[in-house]
């Protein structure tokens, strides 16, 4: 199989757009709403509403909703923050971003995610926040411990930045009480084009995080234009989303339940295709609850990085999702065994997930894995 048998398999992720989009963005164009604007604080009510929560502060990107909640927990130099090793290095970045210290924390192999008793085996009287990880868009359920930690007064704040749909129970992610951070960056399960959001738990909180994403300054945006001056009361930064990028959101929150409904779909074809298939593990995503963000296997370490060439070479586009942390030379100093994140790091293969490719292709890629698995261990 080539690239031309399967075009869309060229690419690991994709955007979809439903259409509606560039007219969205005209719109704001024409009516020079280029920055922070009531279009942004609509995408906000909506998201609000979607999730059924009372407030969301829509900032810049991702990594900015991680910095900007950190600060907002009051994370500062010093603290340490419990984190899986096993994510995207933006994650760790907003904690070394604040001054505080990554506390590397082990996985679930089966999930790629942490959970409750290997978080609490690294708290310690250090420990300020936890971010836990919710891999894949998969929910990471810390509900058994989140009373003891709050006794502590240590913050959970997740890294939702694959979860934005998925469900905890009846609530969505962002409605079960921690400090929620997402994505809308081009990839993500809703793309803003580039954006994030953070779902604050308290009016306190969600006042804090909008002087943060304003540099500080605390006049509405109308009020500065007919005033001599301005009061900046707080540290903060240029962290507001566009009316540009949050017409985008619009357009796209208004499908979601299409979005929603097609990245399930997708991932179940691939779970049947693959469920014959031996010398593979499937990542469980959680697929009831999770609107799944990628679609993930574990390939024996011996053959993995054989099968990726091989089907890199056959414009298959698989990706590597993630190479650990605490094994990158940026955070070497907070280096520490991990050994089921090692062997996952070693093993896992994301295959190709966008809402471009049918249930054909998914066959399609999972045949060209199996080829790939069996020249790989004859090699």
């Amino acid at each position: 199989m080539t690239v031309s048998s399967v075009p869309d398999a060229r690419r690991n992720a994709s955007p979809y757009l439903y259409g509606l989009e560039a007219a969205a963005v005209t719109r704001v164009l024409e009516a020079g709403q280029y920055g922070h604007t009531a279009v942004t604080e609509e995408f906000e009510r909506r998201v609000a509403a979607f999730l059924g929560v009372p407030d969301a502060v829509a900032v810049a990107s991702g990594t900015a909703a991680l910095h900007a909640a950190l600060l907002a927990a009051g994370v500062g130099p010093g603290d340490e923050v419990i984190v899986p090793s096993m994510t995207f290095c933006a994650t760790v970045q907003a904690i070394v971003a604040v001054g505080a210290v990554p506390r590397f924390v082990d996985i679930a192999p089966a999930t790629l995610c942490v959970t409750d008793q290997l978080v609490m085996e690294a708290v310690s009287g250090a420990t300020a926040a936890v971010v836990p990880v919710l891999f894949g868009g998969r929910p990471v359920d810390l509900t058994a411990v989140r009373g003891e930690l709050a006794e502590r007064g240590i913050a959970v704040i997740e890294d939702a930045a694959h979860a934005f749909g998925s469900r905890t129970g009846t609530h969505r992610v962002g409605a079960t009480g921690a400090l929620t951070c997402f994505s809308f960056g081009p990839i993500k399960n809703l793309t803003c084009g580039q954006g994030g959001m953070v779902i604050p738990r308290t009016t306190r909180e969600a006042d804090r995080l909008r002087r943060l994403r304003l540099l500080g300054v605390v006049q509405p945006q109308d009020e500065r234009a007919n005033a001599t001056t301005y009061r900046v009361d707080s540290f903060g930064l240029r962290y507001q989303l566009s009316g540009i990028n949050a017409a985008i959101g619009l357009a796209q929150l208004d499908h979601f339940a299409t979005t929603e409904h097609a990245r399930r779909r997708l991932w179940r074809a691939y779970r049947d295709a693959l469920a014959p298939m031996d010398g593979v593990t499937l990542v469980d995503a959680d697929a009831d609850r999770a609107v799944p963000h990628l679609c993930q296997v574990r390939v024996p370490a011996p053959l993995r990085d054989k099968v990726f060439a091989k089907l890199r070479a056959r414009d298959i586009g698989v990706g590597v999702h993630y190479p650990p942390n605490h094994l990158q030379p940026a955070f070497a100093a907070w280096r520490r065994p991990l050994p089921a994140t090692e062997r996952v790091g070693e093993e896992v293969l994301s295959l190709p997930f966008h809402q471009h490719l049918t249930k054909t292709d998914t066959a399609l890629v999972v045949s060209a894995l199996g080829e790939a698995l069996t020249s790989a261990g004859g090699a």
